[in-house]
């Protein structure tokens, strides 16, 4: 077996799917889960598209379909270790509330770059993260390195500052390259709200007028405070703007699994 602990043993990624033969965005989850095995120095079969079609076909007959989330009924998480095993794992995904997420900040897994910002083999202290969260009354954990906001536990914080730009953390100082991100990006700038970059502190923050977060569990949720302190107006333009977009996502970009022989 594999060392869990280790942030070269695997790489992964969990992909949307709607419990009958279509997955969203495969084709950027594919594209990521590559980069980041380059990154890890993990060998991937060129096939593994195919592969994990295959895989699905067989293992979902055995599998107990009654999905909680009715956007995202369940994920399916892609593992290739680093001796080039590959597994897939379903699991049924959980609801998330309406009303705004309350937050709580916690330091930074203790990685560096590359490693950091990559779907690696040691993801527990992220587990952690969220548990700790819930611990405290909360919902999901926001994670901060000097005071500059880098990630969320399983998710990509966004801020809509005073100056109507939406920043988000950069990958390249250890934030997750967000496959939401990417297949919101177009559309919600194509309706008026640019999306940045940049190192978002304490004062950025303060002065935010909204926060949200966004995943491919999660969808599009609102944050209404971090540590009991308010952020913004909860459910405001960037919210509003953002989860138009991924409700129209949800209803025209499901790809058949089939697809991914294509890959």
């Amino acid at each position: 077996m594999p060392d869990s602990t280790e942030p070269h043993s695997q790489v992964w990624t969990a992909i949307a799917w709607d419990g009958k033969k279509s997955l969203l965005a495969p084709d950027l989850h594919f594209n990521r889960l590559f980069k980041h095995s380059k990154i890890l120095g993990i060998e991937i079969n060129n096939d593994l598209p195919r592969i994990i079609h295959d895989r699905l076909e067989k293992q979902i007959e055995s599998e107990n379909l009654n999905g909680l989330n009715c956007e995202i009924p369940f994920l399916i998480k892609i593992i290739v270790e680093k001796s080039g095993k590959e597994s897939i794992k379903i699991r049924r995904n959980k609801n998330w509330k309406d009303d705004p997420l309350q937050a709580i900040s916690m330091n930074l897994p203790d990685f560096e770059l590359p490693i950091l910002g990559t779907k690696h083999g040691n993801w527990q202290p992220y587990d952690e993260a969220r548990k700790q969260a819930i611990s405290h009354d909360s919902d999901i954990a926001l994670l901060f390195r000097n005071d500059i906001l880098i990630d969320g536990d399983y998710c990509l914080p966004l801020i809509l500052d005073n100056d109507g730009i939406a920043y988000h953390p950069s990958n390249i100082d250890g934030a997750l390259d967000s496959v939401t991100l990417e297949l919101l990006r177009n559309d919600v700038e194509e309706l008026g709200i640019p999306i940045r970059s940049a190192k978002i502190n304490l004062k950025m923050l303060s002065r935010a007028s909204e926060l949200i977060v966004i995943g491919s569990g999660m969808g599009v949720c609102s944050v209404g405070s971090i540590d009991g302190t308010p952020i913004g107006k909860p459910k405001g333009k960037l919210y509003q703007v953002a989860r138009e977009v991924w409700l129209n996502k949800l209803n025209n970009d499901w790809l058949n699994w089939d697809f991914l022989r294509e890959l």
